[in-house]
């Protein structure tokens, strides 16, 4: 049976359970009684003030009781808290992030209906010859299947369109660097002057997005998420195409 890792498990009570950004010892019991009740389970604190030296340690004993697919759940619920402190810390969001990309695929429940379904199913057939940009990719993508809309989410995008470009060109520059790499790519390729254009305009584009977006810290829209999604997606798509081609 898959299991959650008990490092995993102290960690994410150590984050939940901190005093200063984590859930209140009411708020822990409160949460708890209503899981145990959900699955007919015993916890071992249902009431507070814990039985145990901190409220880290009560989370936890209780978080231990139940089976792994609901320890998934519940550390995913729990992040997303609405007595957690706001904005939530990073140290919550990084848990959450890390708790779906390593264990969605085994307990969580992946939807991916929004997006194009058979351009991405094209990429994940093209970038296998790109693991590196594929490793994120497919980290992206996770993130999107399980509602994880957050910055986060979109330097994925970035990072694996620009690995990519990296393994292409033979050479270590950002994306903002690689434009005229890229227009001298699709010509070189065959294509014509104003594909070639348009697509560098695009692209140009594209990373003042992404780095006003980073700048400001802005908060996710989940439309133009996916809509930032498809467009490194078409670009990555044609990019291996016109690679392939050549």
């Amino acid at each position: 049976m898959d299991q959650i890792p008990n490092t995993f498990l102290s960690k994410a009570s150590d984050v939940l359970g901190d005093t200063s950004n984590g859930l209140s010892g009411s708020n822990i019991v409160k949460a708890f009684t209503d899981y145990a009740y959900d699955y007919g389970i015993d916890i071992p604190h249902s009431s507070y003030p814990f039985e145990s030296p901190n409220k880290r340690s009560a989370l936890l004993d209780n978080l231990r009781r139940f089976a792994p697919e609901q320890q998934y759940k519940i550390i995913r619920e729990l992040c997303e808290h609405p007595k957690l402190s706001q904005p939530v810390n990073d140290e919550v969001n990084n848990l959450k992030i890390q708790l779906i990309a390593r264990y969605a695929s085994i307990f969580g429940t992946i939807t991916d209906t929004t997006l194009n379904q058979p351009l991405v199913e094209e990429v994940k057939s093209f970038i296998t010859d790109f693991p590196d940009s594929e490793a994120v990719y497919l980290s992206a993508l996770t993130k999107f299947n399980n509602g994880v809309f957050e910055r986060n989410l979109v330097d994925d995008l970035r990072l694996s369109l620009e690995l990519l470009l990296k393994n292409l060109f033979g050479n270590g520059k950002s994306i903002e660097n690689q434009i005229p790499a890229i227009g001298q790519f699709i010509s070189s390729s065959g294509g014509s002057k104003h594909f070639s254009n348009m697509f560098r305009t695009l692209v140009d584009y594209y990373t003042k997005y992404q780095n006003a977006f980073v700048k400001h810290n802005d908060a996710v829209i989940e439309e133009e998420v996916e809509f930032i999604f498809e467009m490194t997606s078409s670009f990555m798509k044609h990019l291996i195409k016109m690679h392939h081609k050549g």
